[in-house]
C-alpha cells in the first residue's frame, strides 16, 4: 500500500465544522508548498476531486470499510483529477470554473512535487484510518463549545442525526452511548443539536489524541489570539517552511481591520478580526443558552477549557 506521494506525507486538517479548519487549511497552503484539497468527504464534493460518493455527513472510514474509499484517496493524493467523471456533472458556469481551477491545481501539484493538504472536518472520526493508511501529518482543531454552537445558530445550520445513526460502524466504535439522546433531540432545537454534536465530536477528538500523540491539537482560540506565533509553530510541526508569503497571508486574514463578524452569505470566507471573533458567542447567545451549553458539555469541555474560558 502506498503511504507517501511524490515522496511527501499528506497533511490532514480536521475537527468539527465551524472550528477553523478552513482558515487553518488555507493558511497552511498559503506558501504554495502544498495543494489545498477541500472536503473530499463532504456529501456534495466535486467528483473530480474524489470519485467515491459520500453517503453521509461525517462518514466514518475504518479498517472494515476502508477498501471502498482507498482507490479514490490514492487517486486524489497523487493529484490525478477525475476530469471525465467531473465533466458529466457540470451544470453551471460556476461548476465549470471550479473544475478548471481544481484541474490546474492538481496539475501544478504533480508537476511541482507539492504536498497534498486535505482540509476536511468530516474526516474527524476517520483520523485513525487516515493515519494508519497514509501517515498524514495531522492537526485537529477544537473550538469552545459556546462559540461552535453560536456559529451554527447564527448561520441557521441544523443537523440531521440520521447521518450518524445510519452508520453502524460509527455507532459501534464511537457514538453508541449517545444513540438515545440523538433520537430524542428535537429537530427544531438547534442549541440542543449543536451542543450534542460538539460533545460527540470532541469526545472522539480527545480519545484520538490520547491514542495518537503525533496528532497536533490546536484550539481555535489560541491561533485566533496569536496568529503569527501559532502558525509558525504549526508550520514547523507540519514540516513546512514559514515564509514571508505565509506571514503576509496570515496577517491579511486575521488583522483588526477585517470584519468582526462573519457574513451569513459568505460563511466560508476567512478574513476576520480573529481576536474579536473569539468572543462573538457572547453576543449571539443568551445567558440561558450559554448555561444550557455549559451544563451539557462541561465533562468534555473541561478536557480543553477552563472555567475562565466561559467568561
Amino acid at each position: 500500500m502506498k503511504t507517501s506521494f511524490n515522496g511527501n506525507k499528506p497533511i490532514l486538517v480536521t475537527g468539527a465544522h465551524r472550528s477553523g479548519t478552513t482558515w487553518v487549511g488555507k493558511m497552511l497552503a498559503a506558501d504554495k508548498q502544498s495543494v489545498y484539497l477541500g472536503e473530499p468527504l463532504n456529501v456534495a464534493h466535486p467528483v473530480g476531486l474524489f470519485e467515491k460518493k459520500i453517503p453521509h455527513w461525517y462518514t466514518y472510514i475504518c479498517d472494515e470499510n476502508g477498501a471502498e474509499y482507498l482507490p479514490s484517496f490514492i487517486k486524489m493524493l497523487n493529484f490525478n483529477y477525475a476530469l471525465t467523471a467531473q465533466i458529466h456533472t457540470l451544470k453551471t458556469k460556476g461548476d465549470l470554473r471550479r473544475t478548471f481551477i481544481d484541474q490546474i491545481a492538481f496539475l501544478t501539484g504533480r508537476w511541482q512535487n507539492r504536498r497534498a493538504l486535505i482540509k476536511d472536518p468530516f474526516a474527524v472520526f476517520s483520523v485513525a484510518w487516515l493515519l494508519k493508511t497514509f501517515s498524514c501529518n495531522t492537526v485537529i482543531m477544537v473550538r469552545h463549545p459556546a462559540a461552535f454552537v453560536s456559529s451554527l445558530k447564527y448561520l441557521g445550520w441544523f443537523f440531521d442525526f440520521s447521518h450518524l445513526l445510519q452508520q453502524p460502524l460509527l455507532m459501534q466504535d464511537w457514538l453508541e452511548p449517545y444513540r438515545a439522546e440523538m433520537q430524542q433531540t428535537k429537530t427544531d432545537d438547534i442549541i440542543a443539536q449543536a451542543t450534542l454534536l460538539w460533545v460527540m465530536i470532541n469526545s472522539a477528538v480527545h480519545k484520538t489524541i490520547q491514542l495518537y500523540p503525533q496528532v497536533y491539537l490546536l484550539r481555535h482560540e489560541d491561533i485566533s489570539l496569536s496568529p503569527l506565533e501559532e502558525y509558525q509553530k504549526l508550520y514547523e510541526r507540519m514540516g513546512l517552511n514559514f515564509s514571508q508569503k505565509a506571514r503576509k497571508s496570515i496577517l491579511a486574514t486575521s488583522n483588526e481591520n477585517n470584519p468582526k463578524e462573519l457574513n451569513r452569505q459568505t460563511s466560508h470566507l476567512v478574513r476576520l478580526d480573529s481576536r474579536a471573533n473569539i468572543k462573538n458567542w457572547q453576543n449571539r447567545l443568551s445567558a440561558d443558552e450559554i448555561l444550557r451549553i455549559k451544563e451539557r458539555t462541561i465533562d468534555v469541555a473541561s478536557l480543553f477549557y477552563t472555567d475562565e474560558d466561559w467568561n
